[in-house]
């Protein structure tokens, strides 16, 4: 064994078991207890600080100066309390993860004296340095001013790493000029959006219905490797992914991993990682092992959007560094190991009011049948008409390794909703009469429909793994979200467009009332016309079929985009325009620089795999297959010496040449991807060198990977310089 591998797998071996202390065997009496919570703001704010900041929570009033210093003082005096001695801003920018910059409380006054304080200026607003975050033309490098903007909606939270404390403020991020510079603000947006656009609607059956809200439940899945096994893999330090590795003897074929006994040692960790969430409030309920061997998930409560997504990414955070307390690294890759299963973030989305309503939930009814099918046939329109933004709201490089894999939704965008709530909107289709419906027709489809939707639809239809938009009783699932993915991107996206079909049902259903028409008879008519119009985009047989992919595109007419640089287009459309611009989630400023910033970013991780490949193949591979080849022919040399016949040095003569091939298409594969590269770092314009990086760099990998993991196979363990599958894929 290689002295790489062989001090990594001594490390490995040598591991003693961290132990867990749990705060207190019930998590209910240590749940929440690092967050600034409705409670907490009971007990440090005044009541008058206490109902501004609630209104400024529930109806968006502003905080005025007077009460975000009171904020301020109490944030800080609760804060201390607990031990932190510093304050950030924590945001999330265009990077896909979190940024944050600290501050101390301690300000000195005078010479050798010095006091803790903390203003509302200060927690209302900061400004970091902007320059180096992802701007897609929005500002130059030397323009470095950006804001941080405090975002009340999400409460306080004291984040713990090793001794220290800090207090973390939830924030958005814009830029000088007032451009949004990351995912939340928009996200609130388009959140508020879909509350007006919804409450009217829900007014057509429930007066009492003021607010609504999304809700999300996200499930991460995400692999665990040993920790001196990933630092001797410089493509799994580096790019979160092997990039060679020949897949094992055993993997994932027996199945036998997924629900299986959870490892001490993992186990030991996830104690760990759900204590530190569960003090942040991260409502975690669920743990199991994923389909992959070393794979695993997680799973909240459902919450309201804007809080589940800061919860996701504190919660990957969280993590990352438990992890590494247990010798452990978590890898977030949507596609870390091939030929096993890749990792998403099933994204569980609904709708709820403030009467208690989940908008998406049958109910006991005609009336509340019909409410519950206004929603969910409005959401079916939305994703037809707008499956474009969808399909780019989930596209990354790293998921274009996992979408249509025989283990997630493929590219293709469609909606899976079983086939009892499809005769429903069969019968909705062929009953309802655009020229001639009564009010006896009205009643009776009414009660018919009824009749067909049972209370509980959870039991009611089988589930569909390989539909990437699917109905599961109560909410639809987005499968198709990749696991290490900000949830901000989708859920703006969705709220978006389903905000927007609300928006348009609701016009119809007026004018058809303006007219004469009967409500319910105004909305059975509009609904069935979506019904019609959107079918094509249902879907309840296997989404991986390739019967599947050539109907979709052929016979229905829906988009198979598989590639990342593909998907960006569609934020350059005008349907995207209509969508973001019109309704003022970005402007068009900002969708155009999101597009440069998503182009930039996928020939950036591209390059950088490149390099890597390089790296292992002329430091790690080829060192080690030309010691065998070596070692092969001076074995044959010295059989030839004592005068052997060829017929008794054959076989070793035959695999000097395997390996003498395999050295050869390597390199040679290298050096092409190399000058590809070089062409591509080349090209100034974000787009013509995505494209480039995809079609003319990436193509090769899997011809470098295919040589590397060749001789991988053939040459002795011994002699291999990288950590295996084997080694990697079932963590001791």
């Amino acid at each position: 064994m290689s002295t790489n591998r062989t001090a990594a797998m001594t490390d490995v071996l040598h591991r003693e078991p961290v132990t867990v202390n749990l705060p207190d065997p019930k998590i209910s009496v240590f749940f929440g207890s690092n967050v600034f919570s409705d409670a907490e703001m009971r007990n440090h704010l005044s009541e008058e600080a206490y109902n501004s900041v609630r209104n400024s929570i529930e109806h968006g009033q502003k905080i005025d100066r007077k009460i975000a210093d009171q904020v301020a003082a109490s944030m800080k005096a609760w804060a201390m309390g607990k031990g932190a001695t510093h304050y950030t801003h924590w945001f999330q920018p265009l990077t896909g993860a979190t940024a944050e910059k600290h501050d101390s409380f301690f300000t000195a006054v005078a010479t050798a004296v010095g006091v803790e304080t903390f203003s509302g200026s200060a927690l209302v607003q900061q400004e970091p340095d902007a320059s180096s975050f992802p701007s897609g033309g929005i500002r130059s490098t030397f323009e470095a001013r950006g804001y941080t903007a405090w975002d009340p909606t999400s409460p306080a939270f004291i984040m713990e790493t090793g001794s220290g404390k800090t207090l973390c403020i939830p924030t958005i991020f814009v830029s000088y000029t007032g451009e949004a510079l990351d995912y939340k603000a928009p996200l609130l947006k388009s959140l508020n959006l879909l509350q007006d656009a919804a409450v009217p609607v829900c007014q057509y059956f429930d007066k009492n219905v003021t607010k609504v809200n999304a809700t999300l439940g996200w499930e991460q899945e995400y692999f665990l490797v040993d920790e001196a096994l990933f630092l001797s893999r410089p493509d799994l330090s580096i790019c979160g992914r092997t990039l060679v590795g020949h897949y094992p003897a055993k993997g994932q074929q027996l199945e036998d991993h997924y629900f299986g006994t959870i490892p001490e040692r993992i186990f030991n960790f996830m104690v760990d990682f759900e204590t530190e969430s569960h003090k942040l409030g991260i409502p975690l309920r669920t743990r199991h092992n994923e389909v992959a061997p070393g794979q695993y998930e997680c799973a909240p409560l459902f919450e309201e959007a804007s809080i589940a997504v800061d919860h996701n990414l504190l919660l990957m955070d969280v993590m990352e560094k438990v992890a590494r307390r247990h010798k452990l690294r978590v890898l977030f890759h949507e596609k870390p190991f091939a030929g096993v299963n890749g990792s998403g973030k099933h994204n569980n989305w609904s709708m709820g009011t403030d009467t208690g309503k989940n908008l998406l939930s049958p109910g006991k009814t005609p009336r509340t049948n019909l409410q519950f099918l206004t929603f969910f046939i409005n959401t079916i329109k939305a994703v037809h008409d707008y499956a474009d933004l969808l399909r780019v709201s989930i596209a990354a490089a790293g998921n274009d390794h996992r979408l249509g894999a025989n283990e997630a939704p493929p590219a293709i965008i469609s909606a899976f909703i079983g086939s009892a709530l499809r005769e429903v909107l069969n019968e909705i289709e062929n009953r309802v009469n655009e020229d001639n419906f009564d009010e006896t027709d009205k009643t009776d489809l009414r009660l018919d429909i009824h009749n067909k939707i049972p209370d509980l639809l959870l039991d009611n239809t089988d589930r569909n793994r390989t539909s990437p938009f699917a109905f599961t009783g109560n909410k639809f699932e987005f499968r198709a979200v990749g696991s290490s993915a900000n949830c901000s991107k989708a859920m703006t996206t969705l709220n978006t467009i389903v905000a927007t079909q609300l928006l348009a049902f609701r016009t119809e259903v007026d004018a058809l009332i303006k007219g004469g028409e009967n409500k319910d008879s105004a909305i059975l008519k509009v609904l069935r016309r979506y019904i019609t119009e959107s079918k094509h985009i249902l879907f309840e047989g296997d989404n991986y079929s390739e019967e599947w992919a050539k109907e979709a595109t052929e016979k229905r007419g829906l988009s198979n985009v598989k590639t990342t640089p593909e998907a960006i287009e569609f934020y350059g459309t005008e349907k995207a325009k209509k969508v973001f611009v019109s309704n003022h989630i970005l402007s068009e400023r900002e969708l155009h620089a999101r597009q440069e910033i998503e182009f930039e970013e996928y020939a950036k991780k591209i390059q950088i795999e490149a390099r890597i490949y390089g790296e292992l193949v002329y430091n790690y591979v080829l060192p080690a297959a030309i010691s065998y080849q070596n070692e092969l022919l001076d074995n044959i040399l010295k059989l030839k010496a004592v005068g052997l016949k060829e017929d008794h040095y054959k076989e070793q003569l035959d695999l000097a040449q395997t390996i003498t091939l395999h050295i050869n298409h390597l390199r040679s594969s290298l050096e092409r991807m190399v000058e590809e590269r070089k062409r591509a770092n080349r090209i100034d314009h974000a787009r013509e060198k995505a494209y480039a990086y995809c079609n003319e760099v990436k193509p090769l990998f899997d011809t470098i990977r295919e040589h590397a993991d060749m001789l991988e196979r053939y040459m002795p363990d011994a002699t291999w310089p990288l950590p295996k599958y084997r080694e990697l894929l079932f963590v001791k």
